[in-house]
């Protein structure tokens, strides 16, 4: 029946040969698949995929079976060539990665351009991205855009390397992956260096236990502490843009702001702006902005 539906959809979607089929595959819910992947993967000659098993799984819950090519990080140039000298004979193959859309953090970018570099066409089915997903539902209203970084380094160096990098990024949403195993040492991390700047933590996206929580860093690690089963599943985090001084101003604590009043009454505004960051940990760079908002003129 689902067969059935797809071909009433897409049925009237061209499939020209000697083509490649880069297809987007749910990120959780199967669900999610479009009727036009569905009726798709049931025309080509071959997949290729990620990981035979998981892309085997999936084509036996839509009734289908098809050939399967193992297209994967440790043997991706390898397999391109592959596959095209079979685009080169007229076959159709959809590439799939094991979830999301592929070549974004998965494999399937050296495919595409060798399939790219050899003259013949690559398609795309768009379909679930964890990464528009969740910056969907972050409402960032400060953002120029975005960033997507995957997956951040797990060596602690290069770790502070990047963590000082997002924090210097003002203008643009941030996104990357976490691993369970890291998501709490992390968001203690990004708490230290940037407390009041937002976070959306989005864990197991479009399954059963999906959890999506939004608010300042420095509430995060208490959050994730109060229930183990918030550390577990996959995790896609947003790192909002900063937002412009006078809202920046209103999201420090009370206390901080005064504080900073005080001190101006006596001292010139960076000295005053750097003792209120230090006595309540914050970052100088937020204290400065309010302390500028709020220096009477003259």
């Amino acid at each position: 029946m689902i067969q059935q539906a797809a071909a009433e959809a897409a049925g009237a979607q061209q499939y020209p040969p000697a083509t490649l089929y880069v297809v987007a595959t749910p990120i959780g819910n199967l669900a999610d698949l479009s009727l036009r992947a569905i009726h798709l993967l049931g025309r080509v000659d071959a997949v290729a995929c990620e990981d035979t098993r998981v892309t085997a799984g999936l084509l036996h819950h839509l009734g289908l079976e098809r050939p399967l090519i193992a297209v994967h990080e440790h043997n991706e140039a390898q397999a391109a060539a592959q596959i095209v000298q079979r685009l080169r004979a007229g076959e159709r193959i959809a590439y799939a990665s094991d979830a999301g859309t592929p070549a974004v953090s998965d494999p399937g970018a050296r495919l595409v351009a060798a399939v790219q570099a050899a003259g013949l066409r690559v398609m795309p089915l768009p379909g679930p991205s964890a990464v528009l997903t969740v910056l969907s539902a972050a409402g960032d209203t400060q953002a120029r855009g975005f960033r997507f970084l995957g997956f951040l380094s797990p060596k602690a160096q290069a770790r502070e390397r990047e963590i000082q990098a997002l924090a210097a990024a003002t203008e643009e949403a941030q996104v990357f992956f976490e691993a369970p195993h890291r998501i709490e040492a992390l968001v203690a991390a990004l708490a230290a260096a940037l407390p009041t700047r937002r976070l959306t933590l989005a864990r197991e996206l479009s399954k059963q236990f999906e959890t999506l929580v939004t608010g300042p860093l420095a509430e995060l690690p208490a959050w994730l502490a109060a229930d183990p089963n918030r550390q577990r599943g996959e995790f896609v985090l947003v790192l909002h843009a900063e937002p412009a001084a006078e809202a920046a101003a209103e999201a420090l604590p009370a206390e901080a702001l005064r504080l900073l009043d005080l001190l101006l009454r006596e001292l010139p505004l960076k000295q005053a702006a750097a003792l209120s960051a230090e006595a309540h940990g914050l970052p100088r760079k937020a204290l400065y902005a309010a302390a500028l908002a709020r220096r009477s003129p003259g």
